[in-house]
C-alpha cells in the first residue's frame, strides 16, 4: 500500500489516554490507540510520539493556584514519563519495539534524549516515544511535538485529539460549530482556534512542517491520513 508520509510525529494528549474517565490511564483506550499505531507501523511508516501528561497532572492549571509555575511544569513533565511507560508496555504486548527518550534525566527508567540514537531507532522501524516535553518549564508538549518533529525531520505532525479536526468553536458547546478541512497556520493563529499553542504553530509554520489534527478515537483515522485520504483538518503554509 502506498503511503503519503514515510516518517511522522504523533502528538498524543494525556487526556486521550484517559478516555471517558476523569483521571489516569484507561487500559482499554490505550490498547485501542496502540492498535491504530501498530497498523501504521506495519505499512513501514517510521513513528515518533510525543505524549502529554494532562490526565495525571497539568502544570499550567496547577500554577494558577498556590503552586509555583516552574515546580508545576516539572511535575507535569514527570507525568508524561508515566504515560510514556504505559504506552511502551502496551506496545511491547503486541510485538512492537518502543524506546522512550526523556528530556529529563531518569536513567534508571528511560533513556535521555539523544537525537542521533532516536534517528537510528526510527530507521530500524522502532517507535520512539519522547517524554518530559522539551525539558524546560513554560513550554507545552505541543511545542515539544513541533520541536521534536523538526529535529527528527518528519514529514508531518499529527495531533491526536478527542475531536475529529479543528472547528470554528467548541463543538461540544456549540452544535452549530463547523469543521475546517484545511487551514493555513496564519489562520489558525489569528482565529485563536486553540488547536495548539501559538509557539508550536509558529514553529511549524516557519519550518514549513505541515500539521493534521484528527480524532484518535475514530477507527482507522490515523491510517487514512497516512495513505493520503481526507481526514481531520490539514494545516499548511
Amino acid at each position: 500500500m502506498t503511503t503519503r508520509y514515510q516518517r511522522i510525529l504523533l502528538k498524543l494528549s494525556g487526556e486521550a489516554l484517559m478516555g471517558e474517565d476523569n483521571y489516569g490511564i484507561n487500559q482499554i483506550v490505550i490498547r485501542r490507540i496502540v492498535a491504530e499505531i501498530e497498523e501504521v507501523n506495519k505499512l513501514g511508516v517510521e513513528i515518533a510520539i510525543v505524549v502529554g501528561g494532562g490526565n495525571i497532572f497539568r502544570g499550567m492549571k496547577s500554577a494558577n493556584g498556590d503552586m509555583e509555575r516552574v515546580t508545576a511544569d516539572y511535575m507535569g513533565m514527570l507525568a508524561t514519563v508515566m504515560n510514556a511507560l504505559a504506552l511502551q508496555d502496551a506496545m511491547k504486548r503486541v510485538g512492537l519495539i518502543p524506546r522512550i527518550q526523556s528530556a529529563l534525566r531518569i536513567d534508571q527508567v528511560v533513556e535521555p534524549y539523544i537525537r542521533g540514537k532516536a534517528m537510528r531507532y526510527l530507521k530500524e522501524g522502532w517507535i520512539v516515544i519522547f517524554a518530559a516535553g522539551t525539558g524546560n518549564p513554560f513550554f507545552t508538549t505541543d511545542t515539544a511535538a513541533a520541536l521534536r518533529g523538526m529535529e527528527m525531520d518528519v514529514d508531518i505532525v499529527l495531533k491526536a485529539t478527542k475531536v475529529d479536526g479543528i472547528y470554528s468553536s467548541d463543538p461540544q458547546v456549540n452544535p452549530q460549530a463547523t469543521r475546517f478541512s484545511k487551514l493555513s497556520f496564519d489562520e489558525a493563529i489569528s482565529k485563536n482556534l486553540q488547536v495548539m499553542d501559538a509557539t508550536a504553530l509558529t514553529l511549524c509554520r516557519d519550518q514549513k512542517l505541515p500539521l493534521n489534527v484528527f480524532s484518535i478515537f475514530k477507527p482507522g483515522a490515523l491510517k487514512r491520513i497516512i495513505i493520503g485520504e481526507d481526514e481531520g483538518t490539514f494545516v499548511m503554509i
